[in-house]
């Protein structure tokens, strides 16, 4: 069974750093694209980050120069580095996986690419 456990969430100042990172069982994060996604209140869930298979990556906009992602394989582990928070960035944040076609680039910050969802780590930024 695919299990993904989010951690590293908290309450941060504007400009400030917090790194989430996503725990994962039951499959090889390197056979799996990984993603990180956020949605804030009254908003549409937004993808954040996401790395392929071949280790292709793709960022949303909103996020570049901002966020990393990154995954450790032997600890199955996959990490969001975010660097110079903003208010903006409050939301809940949640990791997803799912086995993915080599190449996958667009695909990486889309909802329907993964089937498996953790439960959410918050993040508030305060200005």
């Amino acid at each position: 069974e695919v299990q993904l456990v989010e951690s590293g969430g908290g309450s941060v100042q504007s400009g400030g750093s917090l790194r989430l990172s996503c725990a994962v069982s039951g499959y090889t994060t390197s056979s799996y694209c990984m993603g990180w996604f956020r949605q804030a209140p009254g908003k549409e869930r937004e993808g954040v980050a996401g790395i392929g298979r071949d280790g292709r990556i793709r960022y949303a906009d909103s996020v570049k120069g901002r966020f990393t992602i990154s995954q450790d394989n032997a600890k199955s582990i996959v990490y969001l580095q975010m660097d110079s928070l903003e208010s903006e960035d409050t939301a809940m944040y949640y990791c997803a996986a799912d086995r993915c076609v080599l190449g996958l680039e667009l695909g990486l910050v889309r909802s329907s690419t993964y089937a498996y969802w953790g439960q959410g780590t918050q993040v508030t930024v305060s200005s």
